[in-house]
Order: structure tokens, then sequence, then C-alpha cells
């Protein structure tokens, strides 16, 4: 097992390096989960929990802290394997595709704003009032790092490594079109993982809210997959964190 981490070092420096993230980031993101649920969810919560929420947010820092470590410490791993692993320095072309990528789908996600508040009133309501520091810091720390972690350095990479070894083993490394093809899929899973948090903040599942979820999160995703394939994991982090800050900074404007 010594020999394992000595062998293994960077992806266990990086992987310890996103505890203090993830610590922050599941506090934050459990009082915004905290916030959106029903009051029925609430009751449920507070049936198994008792009336201390410390116990909650002790939870999702707990939950995220593991699945940070685990995704990150396996992703650095994985993406060594696959090529996707790039050094993690600033380079001013990469940041500035991250930082236009991060505009780009910013706005993709305003258009929540504009498109579907009309149809959804939840949505409609949540515009009413302006996002929450807990929501900012939650968007920044949990979205732009630990889903980036999880969906595109270990998710992505553990599916071209499976393909490449199951059906192009025979190649040296993986073909571009399995690595395109693991991105739209993370990218799709990306929109999934986020139907637990929209059932919680709508209390259903419409085929209208269903097509907001994927749409927005899986272009989103996509283009941050793109982002991590061509220049690196820290690049799809900024484009991530960017774009929460985009979409927040014209939802305070327009309200």
């Amino acid at each position: 097992m010594t020999a394992f981490f000595r062998k293994h070092q960077k992806p266990l420096r990086f992987a310890l390096a996103l505890i203090p993230i993830a610590i922050a980031g599941g506090y934050f993101s459990g009082v915004c989960s905290w916030t959106e649920m029903t009051e029925d969810l609430k009751r449920q919560v507070l049936a198994q929990i008792g009336s201390d929420l410390s116990l909650y947010y002790l939870s999702t820092i707990l939950q995220t802290v593991i699945y940070a470590v685990l995704c990150g410490f396996f992703g650095c791993i994985l993406s060594g394997k696959i090529g996707l692993m790039k050094p993690l320095k600033p380079e001013k072309r990469p940041t500035m595709a991250a930082l236009g990528t991060a505009l780009l789908t910013g706005l993709l996600l305003c258009t929540d704003m504009f498109c579907f508040r009309n149809h959804i009133p939840q949505v409609g309501a949540m515009y009413q009032e302006k996002p929450s520091f807990a929501y900012w810091m939650a968007s920044v720390l949990y979205g732009g790092v630990i889903e980036e972690v999880m969906l595109r350095l270990f998710l992505m990479s553990l599916i071209v490594f499976a393909a490449w070894k199951v059906f192009f083993r025979r190649e040296a490394n993986p073909p571009t079109g399995v690595v395109i093809a693991a991105n739209i899929i993370a990218a799709l899973l990306f929109a999934a993982c986020h139907l637990p948090s929209t059932i919680q903040m709508f209390g259903e599942i419409t085929p209208m809210i269903l097509a907001r979820c994927f749409l927005l999160n899986g272009a989103a995703g996509a283009a941050f997959g793109y982002l991590y394939r061509r220049y690196g994991i820290q690049y799809s982090m900024l484009a991530h964190a960017g774009a929460h800050i985009v979409w927040k900074i014209v939802w305070i404007i327009l309200i």
C-alpha cells in the first residue's frame, strides 16, 4: 500500500489539496440544498437527523470530501494513462479559451431567465431574489471545482480508459472519437446528476423541467469537457466557475 502511494505521489497531493475546497463547497452546498428543499422534504430529513441541522451540514461536507479525494486521486491516475493530464500551470491561450467559454456558457445559463421562467413558475419565483452568498460559494467551489473533478477528471477519464481497453486495446492511445464520445456521455450524466436537486427544488419532474435540466447542464458540460480534453482539468474548472459568476452577475443586474 505504501509503495502504491509512493508511486502515485502527484495524484495523492492533488487529491489532498482538494480537501479544503471540498469542506467549504460541501458546507455551502448543504446550506443551499436545505434552503431549496420543500417543506415536506425538510420534515422528512428532520425526522431522520433530529432538529440539529449541523448533522445535515456535516454529512454534506463528509460526502463532498470523500467524493473529491477519491475522484481526484483515481481521476489523476486515469487521466495520466489516457494522456489528458496536463501540467497544472497557467498558460495564456488556454486561460483565454476558458474565460471565453465561461462567458458563453454563462450567457447560455442566463437564457433560463428569459425562456424557462415563462413556462415554469418555480423558475420565475427563483429569480425574484438575488443569489445568496452561500449560493455564490457553492456554485464556484462545489460546481466549479468538485463537479469537474467528479464528472470530467474521473468519470470522463474512466469512460475513455474503459472504452480504449475494451474496444481499441491494440491502439497505443485512445482514439479521438472515443474521447469525444466520452465527453458527450459525461455531459449527459452531468445533466442527469442535477435531477435530484431539480426534484428537490421543484418538487416534481415535468417534460419542460427535464428539458431545462438537460439543455442547460448538458451543453455546458460538453463545453467544459472540451476544455479538459484540449487544455487540462484546471481550465474546465475555471470555465465552470466563471460561467456561474457570469450568470449570477447578469441575474443581479436584471433584478
